[in-house]
């Protein structure tokens, strides 16, 4: 019974920082892949980012690179989205979602993953 818990959403100003959290439970293979997504009201669910839980290789949406971080704690069975340099745009729900890495052919494409969380909402506004 796998089960995605996200959180640490919440109010922040442009310029501020959030880091999110998902931990994952219930998971029998090391091959998944953990995503996170962004939905904003009005628009579709968009790939953010998403790292493998077995190799740590990890992909960026373009309008989030060079400023979110994604990371894994394997340990923890948790996995994180550091998010620096906020931008009003970056407001959405934010989800984590885990899917079979092997056999994906868009590491960013919500219809790959299996599992998801309830979702976690940023706001990024003064």
């Amino acid at each position: 019974q796998v089960q995605l818990v996200e959180s640490g959403g919440g109010l922040v100003q442009p310029g501020g920082s959030l880091r999110l959290s998902c931990a994952a439970s219930g998971f029998t293979s090391d091959w998944y892949a953990i995503a996170w997504f962004r939905q904003a009201p009005g628009k579709e669910r968009e790939g953010v980012s998403c790292i493998s839980t077995s190799d740590g290789s990890t992909y960026y949406n373009s309008p989030v690179k060079g400023r979110f971080t994604i990371s894994r704690d394997n340990a923890k069975n948790t996995v994180y989205l550091q998010m620096n340099n906020l931008k009003p745009e970056d407001t959405a729900v934010y989800y984590c979602a885990a899917g079979a890495w092997a056999t994906m052919r868009d590491k960013l494409g919500s219809y790959e993953y299996d599992y998801w969380g309830q979702g976690t909402q940023v706001t990024v506004s003064s």
